[in-house]
Protein backbone atom coordinates (compact mmCIF):
# COMPACT_ATOMS: atom_id res chain seq x y z
CA UNK A 1 0.00 0.00 0.00
CA UNK A 2 3.04 2.45 0.50
CA UNK A 3 4.44 2.02 -2.33
CA UNK A 4 1.60 2.48 -4.25
CA UNK A 5 0.70 5.77 -2.15
CA UNK A 6 4.48 7.14 -2.69
CA UNK A 7 3.96 6.17 -7.24
CA UNK A 8 0.87 8.46 -6.50
CA UNK A 9 2.64 11.20 -4.63
CA UNK A 10 4.11 13.39 -8.25
CA UNK A 11 0.90 12.94 -10.10
CA UNK A 12 -1.36 14.30 -6.97
CA UNK A 13 1.33 17.10 -6.45
CA UNK A 14 0.78 18.11 -9.99
CA UNK A 15 -2.88 18.30 -9.69
CA UNK A 16 -2.95 19.73 -6.20
CA UNK A 17 -0.91 22.39 -7.78
CA UNK A 18 -3.35 23.24 -10.69
CA UNK A 19 -5.90 22.55 -8.28
CA UNK A 20 -4.47 25.38 -5.99
CA UNK A 21 -3.66 27.85 -8.60
CA UNK A 22 -7.27 27.76 -9.61
CA UNK A 23 -9.55 27.81 -6.57
CA UNK A 24 -6.79 28.19 -3.59
CA UNK A 25 -5.27 26.34 -1.25
CA UNK A 26 -8.20 24.96 1.10
CA UNK A 27 -10.49 24.01 -1.61
CA UNK A 28 -8.01 22.56 -3.76
CA UNK A 29 -7.02 19.91 -0.20
CA UNK A 30 -10.68 18.78 -0.67
CA UNK A 31 -11.12 18.92 -4.09
CA UNK A 32 -8.17 16.44 -5.23
CA UNK A 33 -9.60 13.14 -3.59
CA UNK A 34 -12.64 14.09 -5.67
CA UNK A 35 -11.05 14.42 -8.84
CA UNK A 36 -9.00 10.89 -7.84
CA UNK A 37 -12.38 9.96 -7.50
CA UNK A 38 -13.42 10.72 -11.40
CA UNK A 39 -10.39 9.48 -12.55
CA UNK A 40 -11.20 5.85 -10.78
CA UNK A 41 -14.72 5.87 -12.50
CA UNK A 42 -12.56 4.85 -15.73
CA UNK A 43 -10.25 2.36 -15.34
CA UNK A 44 -9.17 2.35 -18.76
CA UNK A 45 -7.02 -0.32 -19.96
CA UNK A 46 -3.64 0.75 -22.26
CA UNK A 47 -4.11 0.02 -25.76
CA UNK A 48 -1.63 -2.60 -26.44
CA UNK A 49 1.69 -0.82 -28.13
CA UNK A 50 0.80 2.71 -26.62
CA UNK A 51 3.54 5.03 -26.06
CA UNK A 52 4.80 6.97 -22.95
CA UNK A 53 3.29 10.33 -22.63
CA UNK A 54 6.92 11.35 -22.75
CA UNK A 55 6.94 10.65 -26.73
CA UNK A 56 4.70 11.63 -29.36
CA UNK A 57 2.83 8.72 -30.49
CA UNK A 58 2.26 9.86 -34.53
CA UNK A 59 4.12 9.09 -37.19
CA UNK A 60 3.76 9.41 -41.19
CA UNK A 61 0.81 7.46 -41.43
CA UNK A 62 -1.35 9.47 -38.81
CA UNK A 63 -4.21 11.89 -40.76
CA UNK A 64 -7.74 12.48 -39.97
CA UNK A 65 -10.45 12.91 -42.24
CA UNK A 66 -13.09 15.59 -40.82
CA UNK A 67 -16.60 14.63 -41.30
CA UNK A 68 -20.31 14.95 -39.89
CA UNK A 69 -21.83 12.07 -38.25
CA UNK A 70 -24.38 12.31 -40.81
CA UNK A 71 -22.10 13.34 -43.79
CA UNK A 72 -22.98 10.29 -46.03
CA UNK A 73 -26.80 9.70 -46.00
CA UNK A 74 -28.78 6.23 -47.06
CA UNK A 75 -31.99 5.51 -47.10
CA UNK A 76 -33.09 2.80 -44.39
CA UNK A 77 -29.46 2.92 -42.31
CA UNK A 78 -28.38 5.00 -39.52
CA UNK A 79 -26.30 7.93 -40.55
CA UNK A 80 -23.32 6.90 -38.54
CA UNK A 81 -23.37 3.27 -40.16
CA UNK A 82 -23.40 4.91 -43.41
CA UNK A 83 -20.30 6.65 -42.19
CA UNK A 84 -18.80 3.51 -41.35
CA UNK A 85 -19.63 1.54 -44.52
CA UNK A 86 -18.38 4.18 -46.54
CA UNK A 87 -15.31 5.13 -44.88
CA UNK A 88 -14.45 1.27 -44.53
CA UNK A 89 -14.85 0.74 -48.25
CA UNK A 90 -12.71 4.01 -49.44
CA UNK A 91 -10.80 5.28 -47.05
CA UNK A 92 -8.66 2.02 -45.53
CA UNK A 93 -4.71 2.98 -45.97
CA UNK A 94 -6.05 6.39 -46.87
CA UNK A 95 -6.16 8.04 -43.49
CA UNK A 96 -5.86 6.75 -40.30
CA UNK A 97 -8.89 8.42 -38.37
CA UNK A 98 -11.73 10.03 -38.27
CA UNK A 99 -12.60 13.17 -36.51
CA UNK A 100 -16.74 13.14 -36.01
CA UNK A 101 -17.61 16.16 -35.88
CA UNK A 102 -20.16 16.53 -32.77
CA UNK A 103 -22.66 13.68 -32.83
CA UNK A 104 -24.16 14.56 -29.09
CA UNK A 105 -28.24 15.48 -28.91
CA UNK A 106 -27.48 19.73 -30.00
CA UNK A 107 -30.03 22.71 -30.49
CA UNK A 108 -28.22 24.79 -33.25
CA UNK A 109 -24.76 25.20 -34.71
CA UNK A 110 -25.25 22.32 -36.44
CA UNK A 111 -23.53 20.35 -33.37
CA UNK A 112 -21.81 22.20 -31.09
CA UNK A 113 -24.63 23.16 -28.74
CA UNK A 114 -24.48 20.34 -26.93
CA UNK A 115 -27.44 18.75 -25.24
CA UNK A 116 -26.19 16.16 -23.00
CA UNK A 117 -22.38 15.52 -23.34
CA UNK A 118 -23.12 11.76 -22.88
CA UNK A 119 -25.38 10.34 -25.05
CA UNK A 120 -25.20 9.85 -28.95
CA UNK A 121 -28.18 11.63 -31.23
CA UNK A 122 -30.15 9.27 -31.88
CA UNK A 123 -31.30 10.35 -35.44
CA UNK A 124 -27.22 9.98 -35.91
CA UNK A 125 -27.08 5.96 -34.39
CA UNK A 126 -26.06 4.73 -31.49
CA UNK A 127 -22.36 4.05 -29.15
CA UNK A 128 -22.15 0.61 -30.78
CA UNK A 129 -21.83 2.98 -34.16
CA UNK A 130 -19.15 4.82 -32.92
CA UNK A 131 -17.52 2.01 -31.36
CA UNK A 132 -17.26 -0.11 -34.07
CA UNK A 133 -15.90 2.88 -36.17
CA UNK A 134 -13.23 3.04 -33.36
CA UNK A 135 -12.20 -0.82 -34.21
CA UNK A 136 -11.12 0.36 -37.43
CA UNK A 137 -10.31 4.03 -37.33
CA UNK A 138 -9.20 6.20 -34.64
CA UNK A 139 -11.24 8.84 -33.69
CA UNK A 140 -11.38 12.24 -32.66
CA UNK A 141 -14.30 13.95 -30.50
CA UNK A 142 -15.42 17.34 -29.62
CA UNK A 143 -14.80 18.41 -26.00
CA UNK A 144 -17.64 21.15 -26.02
CA UNK A 145 -16.57 22.63 -22.97
CA UNK A 146 -17.05 26.26 -23.29
CA UNK A 147 -20.63 26.30 -23.39
CA UNK A 148 -23.42 24.08 -23.54
CA UNK A 149 -26.85 23.92 -25.33
CA UNK A 150 -29.52 26.59 -23.77
CA UNK A 151 -32.25 23.68 -24.29
CA UNK A 152 -29.62 21.30 -22.45
CA UNK A 153 -30.14 19.06 -18.96
CA UNK A 154 -27.63 21.14 -17.26
CA UNK A 155 -28.95 24.43 -17.97
CA UNK A 156 -32.33 23.33 -17.71
CA UNK A 157 -31.75 22.72 -14.15
CA UNK A 158 -29.70 25.37 -13.64
CA UNK A 159 -32.62 27.61 -14.22
CA UNK A 160 -35.14 25.71 -12.07
CA UNK A 161 -32.63 26.23 -9.17
CA UNK A 162 -31.47 23.17 -8.81
CA UNK A 163 -28.88 23.06 -5.83
CA UNK A 164 -26.20 20.39 -7.78
CA UNK A 165 -26.71 23.31 -10.76
CA UNK A 166 -26.38 26.25 -8.87
CA UNK A 167 -23.48 28.22 -10.46
CA UNK A 168 -22.84 26.12 -13.28
CA UNK A 169 -23.31 28.85 -15.89
CA UNK A 170 -21.71 32.44 -16.26
CA UNK A 171 -24.56 34.79 -14.62
CA UNK A 172 -23.62 38.35 -14.47
CA UNK A 173 -25.19 40.83 -11.68
CA UNK A 174 -25.48 44.74 -12.41
CA UNK A 175 -24.00 46.86 -15.49
CA UNK A 176 -20.06 45.88 -15.21
CA UNK A 177 -18.08 46.89 -18.44
CA UNK A 178 -17.79 44.28 -20.35
CA UNK A 179 -16.08 46.24 -23.36
CA UNK A 180 -12.43 44.47 -22.92
CA UNK A 181 -14.02 41.21 -23.99
CA UNK A 182 -12.90 39.80 -26.89
CA UNK A 183 -15.79 38.13 -29.54
CA UNK A 184 -15.80 36.22 -32.04
CA UNK A 185 -18.97 36.84 -33.53
CA UNK A 186 -20.71 40.26 -33.97
CA UNK A 187 -23.68 38.81 -31.40
CA UNK A 188 -25.05 40.24 -27.64
CA UNK A 189 -22.62 39.06 -25.25
CA UNK A 190 -25.38 38.73 -22.58
CA UNK A 191 -28.63 36.96 -22.89
CA UNK A 192 -31.27 37.51 -19.99
CA UNK A 193 -32.91 34.05 -18.92
CA UNK A 194 -36.19 33.32 -17.00
CA UNK A 195 -35.11 30.99 -13.74
CA UNK A 196 -36.95 29.98 -10.10
CA UNK A 197 -34.45 32.97 -8.97
CA UNK A 198 -35.59 35.82 -11.41
CA UNK A 199 -34.10 37.03 -14.92
CA UNK A 200 -30.28 36.29 -14.96
CA UNK A 201 -27.73 37.55 -17.46
CA UNK A 202 -26.02 34.42 -18.55
CA UNK A 203 -22.66 35.13 -20.73
CA UNK A 204 -23.38 33.76 -24.41
CA UNK A 205 -19.75 34.01 -26.29
CA UNK A 206 -21.22 32.51 -29.58
CA UNK A 207 -24.62 32.55 -29.58
CA UNK A 208 -27.86 33.13 -27.50
CA UNK A 209 -28.69 29.30 -27.73
CA UNK A 210 -25.07 28.38 -26.23
CA UNK A 211 -24.27 29.35 -22.96
CA UNK A 212 -21.18 29.23 -21.07
CA UNK A 213 -20.55 27.05 -18.44
CA UNK A 214 -18.85 28.53 -15.22
CA UNK A 215 -15.35 27.04 -15.08
CA UNK A 216 -15.23 29.14 -11.38
CA UNK A 217 -17.00 26.57 -10.26
CA UNK A 218 -14.74 23.59 -9.59
CA UNK A 219 -18.14 21.63 -9.70
CA UNK A 220 -18.14 22.44 -12.95
CA UNK A 221 -14.34 21.28 -13.80
CA UNK A 222 -15.30 17.74 -12.44
CA UNK A 223 -18.25 17.52 -14.32
CA UNK A 224 -16.05 18.57 -17.59
CA UNK A 225 -13.02 16.12 -16.49
CA UNK A 226 -16.24 13.39 -16.04
CA UNK A 227 -17.18 13.87 -19.59
CA UNK A 228 -13.70 13.94 -20.94
CA UNK A 229 -12.64 10.55 -19.75
CA UNK A 230 -16.24 9.04 -20.73
CA UNK A 231 -15.08 10.30 -24.05
CA UNK A 232 -12.25 8.31 -23.52
CA UNK A 233 -14.14 5.44 -22.46
CA UNK A 234 -15.39 5.15 -25.65
CA UNK A 235 -13.26 5.00 -28.06
CA UNK A 236 -12.11 8.73 -28.80
CA UNK A 237 -8.02 8.85 -29.34
CA UNK A 238 -7.99 12.61 -29.76
CA UNK A 239 -10.08 15.09 -27.74
CA UNK A 240 -10.34 18.12 -29.97
CA UNK A 241 -10.88 21.46 -26.88
CA UNK A 242 -13.36 23.53 -28.75
CA UNK A 243 -13.13 26.92 -28.50
CA UNK A 244 -10.88 26.43 -25.33
CA UNK A 245 -9.36 29.98 -25.42
CA UNK A 246 -12.08 31.48 -24.03
CA UNK A 247 -13.26 29.35 -20.80
CA UNK A 248 -12.20 31.30 -18.07
CA UNK A 249 -13.78 34.68 -17.50
CA UNK A 250 -12.86 37.62 -15.32
CA UNK A 251 -14.56 40.93 -15.47
CA UNK A 252 -12.19 43.45 -15.99
CA UNK A 253 -9.61 41.49 -19.07
CA UNK A 254 -10.25 40.24 -22.35
CA UNK A 255 -11.58 36.87 -21.30
CA UNK A 256 -9.04 34.84 -23.59
CA UNK A 257 -6.28 32.85 -23.22
CA UNK A 258 -6.20 33.86 -19.63
CA UNK A 259 -3.92 31.73 -17.46
CA UNK A 260 -6.44 29.80 -15.82
CA UNK A 261 -7.23 28.30 -19.19
CA UNK A 262 -4.12 27.17 -19.91
CA UNK A 263 -4.30 25.73 -16.23
CA UNK A 264 -6.98 23.59 -17.28
CA UNK A 265 -5.52 22.44 -20.28
CA UNK A 266 -2.64 21.05 -18.13
CA UNK A 267 -4.54 19.47 -15.41
CA UNK A 268 -6.78 17.67 -17.87
CA UNK A 269 -3.29 16.64 -19.86
CA UNK A 270 -1.81 15.39 -16.23
CA UNK A 271 -5.29 13.72 -16.04
CA UNK A 272 -5.02 11.83 -19.33
CA UNK A 273 -0.92 11.48 -19.58
CA UNK A 274 -1.96 9.12 -15.82
CA UNK A 275 -5.53 7.52 -16.78
CA UNK A 276 -4.76 7.41 -20.85
CA UNK A 277 -1.37 7.86 -22.24
CA UNK A 278 -2.61 7.10 -25.69
CA UNK A 279 -4.82 9.82 -26.05
CA UNK A 280 -4.09 13.16 -27.29
CA UNK A 281 -5.42 16.86 -26.79
CA UNK A 282 -5.91 19.04 -29.35
CA UNK A 283 -6.63 22.62 -29.14
CA UNK A 284 -8.73 24.55 -31.36
CA UNK A 285 -7.74 28.42 -30.79
CA UNK A 286 -8.79 30.36 -34.45
CA UNK A 287 -6.78 33.24 -33.02
CA UNK A 288 -3.83 35.08 -34.16
CA UNK A 289 -0.67 33.08 -34.64
CA UNK A 290 1.59 33.62 -31.18
CA UNK A 291 -1.46 33.42 -28.81
CA UNK A 292 -2.74 30.19 -30.82
CA UNK A 293 0.91 28.08 -30.40
CA UNK A 294 0.68 29.03 -26.39
CA UNK A 295 -1.30 26.02 -25.72
CA UNK A 296 1.50 23.57 -26.35
CA UNK A 297 2.92 25.65 -22.93
CA UNK A 298 6.41 23.63 -22.87
CA UNK A 299 6.29 21.43 -24.75
CA UNK A 300 5.12 19.21 -22.50
CA UNK A 301 2.67 20.14 -20.39
CA UNK A 302 -0.64 21.31 -22.71
CA UNK A 303 -1.91 19.98 -26.03
CA UNK A 304 0.45 17.79 -28.44
CA UNK A 305 -1.75 19.01 -31.30
CA UNK A 306 -2.71 23.04 -32.19
CA UNK A 307 -4.19 23.46 -34.81
CA UNK A 308 -2.25 25.26 -37.31
CA UNK A 309 -4.66 28.09 -38.21
CA UNK A 310 -2.50 30.35 -40.21
CA UNK A 311 -2.25 27.75 -42.87
CA UNK A 312 -5.00 27.82 -44.49
CA UNK A 313 -5.43 31.60 -45.18
CA UNK A 314 -1.69 31.86 -46.22
CA UNK A 315 -2.16 28.85 -48.68
CA UNK A 316 -5.37 30.19 -49.98
CA UNK A 317 -3.34 33.93 -50.27
CA UNK A 318 -0.11 32.36 -51.69
CA UNK A 319 -1.94 30.27 -54.81
CA UNK A 320 -4.12 32.98 -55.36
CA UNK A 321 -1.59 35.59 -55.61
CA UNK A 322 1.15 33.63 -56.75
CA UNK A 323 2.89 35.12 -54.15
CA UNK A 324 4.25 32.25 -51.48
CA UNK A 325 6.23 34.98 -49.86
CA UNK A 326 4.55 35.75 -46.83
CA UNK A 327 4.01 31.61 -46.37
CA UNK A 328 7.58 30.50 -46.86
CA UNK A 329 8.72 33.66 -44.11
CA UNK A 330 6.32 32.16 -41.52
CA UNK A 331 6.54 29.07 -42.27
CA UNK A 332 10.51 29.37 -41.48
CA UNK A 333 9.57 30.12 -38.03
CA UNK A 334 7.66 27.43 -37.27
CA UNK A 335 9.11 25.07 -34.53
CA UNK A 336 7.02 23.44 -31.86
CA UNK A 337 8.79 24.21 -28.24
CA UNK A 338 9.70 20.39 -27.93
CA UNK A 339 9.63 16.86 -30.41
CA UNK A 340 6.57 16.19 -28.23
CA UNK A 341 4.01 18.04 -29.28
CA UNK A 342 3.08 19.04 -33.21
CA UNK A 343 0.98 20.83 -35.70
CA UNK A 344 -2.73 19.75 -36.70
CA UNK A 345 -2.24 20.79 -40.51
CA UNK A 346 -5.42 21.45 -42.13
CA UNK A 347 -7.05 23.92 -44.95
CA UNK A 348 -10.43 23.38 -44.40
CA UNK A 349 -13.14 22.27 -41.91
CA UNK A 350 -16.67 22.41 -40.67
CA UNK A 351 -15.72 26.33 -40.36
CA UNK A 352 -14.72 29.29 -42.24
CA UNK A 353 -11.45 29.92 -43.38
CA UNK A 354 -10.33 31.83 -40.27
CA UNK A 355 -8.64 35.30 -41.24
CA UNK A 356 -7.78 36.19 -37.24
CA UNK A 357 -4.70 33.80 -37.46
CA UNK A 358 -3.05 35.62 -40.57
CA UNK A 359 -3.35 39.32 -39.33
CA UNK A 360 0.17 40.30 -38.43
CA UNK A 361 1.74 37.68 -41.45
CA UNK A 362 -0.51 39.39 -44.10
CA UNK A 363 -1.65 43.43 -44.20
CA UNK A 364 -5.36 44.31 -43.77
CA UNK A 365 -4.65 45.04 -47.79
CA UNK A 366 -4.49 41.62 -48.16
CA UNK A 367 -7.07 40.75 -45.68
CA UNK A 368 -9.08 42.43 -47.59
CA UNK A 369 -8.65 41.52 -51.05
CA UNK A 370 -8.65 37.52 -49.73
CA UNK A 371 -12.79 38.82 -48.94
CA UNK A 372 -13.17 40.32 -52.21
CA UNK A 373 -11.99 37.05 -53.98
CA UNK A 374 -14.61 34.79 -51.63
CA UNK A 375 -17.07 37.39 -52.66
CA UNK A 376 -16.17 36.77 -56.46
CA UNK A 377 -16.22 32.98 -55.76
CA UNK A 378 -19.82 32.97 -54.92
CA UNK A 379 -18.63 32.86 -50.93
CA UNK A 380 -19.75 34.62 -48.15
CA UNK A 381 -17.43 36.28 -45.31
CA UNK A 382 -18.50 36.68 -41.53
CA UNK A 383 -17.46 39.44 -39.53
CA UNK A 384 -16.40 39.99 -35.55
CA UNK A 385 -16.78 43.00 -33.34
CA UNK A 386 -13.97 45.23 -32.55
CA UNK A 387 -13.41 47.45 -28.91
CA UNK A 388 -14.15 50.50 -31.17
CA UNK A 389 -17.48 49.75 -32.10
CA UNK A 390 -16.03 48.41 -35.96
CA UNK A 391 -16.03 45.36 -37.45
CA UNK A 392 -13.91 43.59 -39.38
CA UNK A 393 -13.59 40.40 -41.25
CA UNK A 394 -13.18 37.25 -39.16
CA UNK A 395 -13.79 34.31 -41.63
CA UNK A 396 -14.57 33.49 -45.37
CA UNK A 397 -17.02 30.95 -45.92
CA UNK A 398 -16.72 28.86 -48.80
CA UNK A 399 -15.63 25.68 -49.90
CA UNK A 400 -12.05 25.63 -50.35
CA UNK A 401 -12.03 24.01 -53.54
CA UNK A 402 -14.27 27.28 -55.12
CA UNK A 403 -12.01 29.91 -52.52
CA UNK A 404 -9.14 28.46 -55.22
CA UNK A 405 -11.20 28.14 -58.28
CA UNK A 406 -13.78 30.67 -59.39
CA UNK A 407 -16.78 28.43 -60.30
CA UNK A 408 -18.34 30.77 -62.99
CA UNK A 409 -15.09 31.02 -65.11
CA UNK A 410 -14.21 29.07 -68.25
CA UNK A 411 -10.91 27.35 -66.71
CA UNK A 412 -9.78 23.98 -67.73
CA UNK A 413 -10.96 21.53 -64.73
CA UNK A 414 -7.80 19.76 -64.95
CA UNK A 415 -6.35 23.14 -63.85
CA UNK A 416 -8.12 23.66 -61.16
CA UNK A 417 -7.75 20.09 -59.66
CA UNK A 418 -4.17 20.38 -60.16
CA UNK A 419 -4.26 24.18 -58.23
CA UNK A 420 -6.34 22.60 -55.25
CA UNK A 421 -3.62 19.95 -55.25
CA UNK A 422 -0.75 21.98 -54.92
CA UNK A 423 -2.63 23.56 -52.00
CA UNK A 424 -2.93 20.02 -49.97
CA UNK A 425 0.21 18.78 -51.12
CA UNK A 426 1.76 22.26 -49.36
CA UNK A 427 -0.19 21.17 -45.93
CA UNK A 428 0.97 17.53 -45.83
CA UNK A 429 4.52 18.23 -46.58
CA UNK A 430 5.10 20.13 -43.66
CA UNK A 431 5.72 18.91 -40.12
CA UNK A 432 2.65 17.67 -38.38
CA UNK A 433 -0.46 15.73 -38.59
CA UNK A 434 -2.82 16.58 -41.35
CA UNK A 435 -6.39 17.13 -41.56
CA UNK A 436 -8.84 16.67 -44.20
CA UNK A 437 -12.64 17.95 -44.20
CA UNK A 438 -14.37 15.56 -46.00
CA UNK A 439 -15.78 18.31 -48.94
CA UNK A 440 -12.15 19.10 -49.63
CA UNK A 441 -11.06 15.24 -50.09
CA UNK A 442 -14.12 14.98 -52.29
CA UNK A 443 -14.02 17.96 -53.83
CA UNK A 444 -17.35 19.65 -52.91
CA UNK A 445 -18.44 23.37 -54.80
CA UNK A 446 -20.18 25.65 -52.72
CA UNK A 447 -23.86 24.95 -51.19
CA UNK A 448 -24.86 28.83 -51.15
CA UNK A 449 -28.53 27.59 -51.65
CA UNK A 450 -28.35 25.98 -48.22
CA UNK A 451 -26.47 29.08 -46.68
CA UNK A 452 -28.58 31.87 -48.26
CA UNK A 453 -32.18 29.48 -47.32
CA UNK A 454 -30.85 29.07 -43.86
CA UNK A 455 -29.20 32.65 -42.90
CA UNK A 456 -25.97 30.82 -41.38
CA UNK A 457 -22.93 31.18 -43.63
CA UNK A 458 -21.04 28.19 -42.67
CA UNK A 459 -23.66 26.36 -44.26
CA UNK A 460 -21.96 26.86 -47.34
CA UNK A 461 -19.15 24.10 -46.78
CA UNK A 462 -21.59 21.54 -44.83
CA UNK A 463 -23.31 19.69 -47.32
CA UNK A 464 -24.36 16.47 -46.59
CA UNK A 465 -23.97 14.08 -49.53
CA UNK A 466 -26.87 10.76 -50.85
CA UNK A 467 -24.36 7.90 -50.58
CA UNK A 468 -25.37 6.81 -53.85
CA UNK A 469 -25.14 10.21 -55.88
CA UNK A 470 -21.58 10.46 -54.00
CA UNK A 471 -20.60 6.48 -55.12
CA UNK A 472 -22.10 7.50 -58.59
CA UNK A 473 -19.59 10.24 -59.04
CA UNK A 474 -16.37 8.65 -57.70
CA UNK A 475 -16.97 5.46 -59.89
CA UNK A 476 -16.49 8.11 -63.30
CA UNK A 477 -12.94 9.21 -63.05
CA UNK A 478 -13.53 12.18 -64.79
CA UNK A 479 -15.78 13.65 -62.52
CA UNK A 480 -14.56 16.20 -60.17
CA UNK A 481 -14.98 14.42 -57.13
CA UNK A 482 -13.37 11.12 -58.54
CA UNK A 483 -10.24 13.63 -59.66
CA UNK A 484 -9.72 15.25 -56.38
CA UNK A 485 -10.33 11.89 -54.19
CA UNK A 486 -7.60 10.31 -56.95
CA UNK A 487 -5.32 13.47 -56.37
CA UNK A 488 -5.42 13.47 -52.47
CA UNK A 489 -5.29 10.05 -51.84
CA UNK A 490 -2.22 9.68 -54.05
CA UNK A 491 -0.55 12.68 -51.75
CA UNK A 492 -1.44 10.99 -48.98
CA UNK A 493 0.17 7.69 -50.05
CA UNK A 494 3.78 9.57 -51.13
CA UNK A 495 3.55 10.93 -47.83
CA UNK A 496 3.12 7.98 -46.21
CA UNK A 497 5.87 6.04 -47.97
CA UNK A 498 9.19 8.12 -46.34
CA UNK A 499 9.86 8.53 -42.10
CA UNK A 500 11.01 11.59 -43.31
CA UNK A 501 7.40 13.03 -42.84
CA UNK A 502 6.84 11.94 -39.81
CA UNK A 503 6.07 15.02 -37.23
CA UNK A 504 9.19 14.92 -35.52
CA UNK A 505 11.47 14.82 -38.78
CA UNK A 506 13.50 17.89 -39.16
CA UNK A 507 12.07 20.40 -41.72
CA UNK A 508 14.07 23.48 -43.66
CA UNK A 509 11.70 25.96 -45.24
CA UNK A 510 13.47 26.99 -48.54
CA UNK A 511 13.63 30.72 -50.21
CA UNK A 512 13.46 29.61 -53.79
CA UNK A 513 12.12 32.23 -55.33
CA UNK A 514 8.19 34.08 -54.78
CA UNK A 515 5.97 31.30 -56.90
CA UNK A 516 7.45 28.11 -55.12
CA UNK A 517 7.02 26.78 -51.84
CA UNK A 518 9.73 24.73 -50.85
CA UNK A 519 11.07 22.65 -47.88
CA UNK A 520 13.22 19.90 -47.37
CA UNK A 521 12.29 16.69 -44.52
CA UNK A 522 15.10 14.74 -43.34
CA UNK A 523 13.84 11.51 -41.21
CA UNK A 524 16.11 10.99 -37.65
CA UNK A 525 17.45 7.45 -40.37
CA UNK A 526 18.84 10.24 -42.63
CA UNK A 527 16.39 9.78 -45.25
CA UNK A 528 15.83 13.18 -46.92
CA UNK A 529 12.42 14.80 -48.91
CA UNK A 530 12.49 17.68 -50.95
CA UNK A 531 9.38 18.86 -51.77
CA UNK A 532 8.66 21.63 -54.34
CA UNK A 533 5.55 23.39 -55.53
CA UNK A 534 4.68 25.20 -57.80
CA UNK A 535 2.27 28.11 -57.25
CA UNK A 536 1.76 29.24 -60.59
CA UNK A 537 -0.21 28.68 -63.90
CA UNK A 538 2.82 28.43 -65.43
CA UNK A 539 6.79 27.05 -65.41
CA UNK A 540 9.03 28.20 -63.43
CA UNK A 541 12.94 27.36 -62.89
CA UNK A 542 13.95 26.63 -59.65
CA UNK A 543 17.49 26.91 -58.42
CA UNK A 544 18.26 24.24 -56.64
CA UNK A 545 21.86 25.07 -56.00
CA UNK A 546 21.67 26.07 -51.97
CA UNK A 547 19.26 22.44 -51.73
CA UNK A 548 21.68 20.02 -53.27
CA UNK A 549 25.35 19.20 -53.14
CA UNK A 550 27.26 18.12 -56.47
CA UNK A 551 27.25 14.41 -57.51
CA UNK A 552 23.93 14.00 -55.70
CA UNK A 553 20.66 12.18 -57.31
CA UNK A 554 17.40 12.63 -56.54
CA UNK A 555 14.03 10.25 -57.46
CA UNK A 556 10.60 11.88 -58.01
CA UNK A 557 8.47 9.91 -55.75
CA UNK A 558 5.32 10.18 -57.94
CA UNK A 559 7.30 9.47 -61.24
CA UNK A 560 9.98 7.58 -60.13
CA UNK A 561 12.02 9.78 -62.38
CA UNK A 562 15.64 10.39 -60.98
CA UNK A 563 17.39 13.77 -61.44
CA UNK A 564 21.13 14.81 -60.97
CA UNK A 565 22.04 18.19 -58.70
CA UNK A 566 21.32 20.35 -61.97
CA UNK A 567 21.80 23.77 -61.23
CA UNK A 568 18.22 24.50 -62.27
CA UNK A 569 15.44 22.49 -62.31
CA UNK A 570 12.19 23.51 -64.42
CA UNK A 571 8.41 22.97 -62.60
CA UNK A 572 5.38 22.61 -64.60
CA UNK A 573 2.84 24.56 -64.27
CA UNK A 574 1.23 24.03 -60.89
CA UNK A 575 3.21 21.12 -60.34
CA UNK A 576 4.47 19.20 -56.99
CA UNK A 577 7.39 17.63 -56.95
CA UNK A 578 8.45 15.29 -54.06
CA UNK A 579 12.17 13.85 -54.57
CA UNK A 580 14.12 11.25 -52.30
CA UNK A 581 17.74 11.81 -51.96
CA UNK A 582 19.14 8.41 -53.19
Amino acid sequence: MDQDFNKKLPMDSLLLEQLSFLYGDSTAESLLPRLRAVMGRYPLPAIPGSHSSRELPLNERNSLLIAYADQVREKGKAPLQTLGDFAGEHLGGVVSGIHILPFYPSSSDDGFSVKDYYQVDPDFGTWGHIEHLADRFELMFDAVFNHASAQGVWFKKFCEGDPAFKDFFVAVEGEPSLSQVVRPRALPLLTPFKTAEGEKKVWTTFSADQVDLNVKNPEVLLALVDALLFYVKHGARYIRLDAIAFLWKEIGTHCIHLPETHRIVQLMRAVLNEVAPQVLLVTETNVPHKDNISYFGDGTNEAQLVYNFALPPLTLYSLLSGDGTHLTRWAQILHPPSPRVTFFNFLASHDGIGLNPARGILTENHIGWLVEKSFEHGGLAGYKNNPDGSQSPYELNITYFDALSNPQSNEPLETQVNRFMVAHAIMLSLAGMPGIYFHSLFGSRNDRAAADASGIPRRINRQKLDRADLERDLSDPQSLRSRVFRGISRLLHARQSSPAFNPVSKQHVLSLGESTFALTRTAPTGESILCLHNLVNHSVEVNLEPVTSSGERWENIFTQKVFGSHQYLKLQPYEVMWARRL
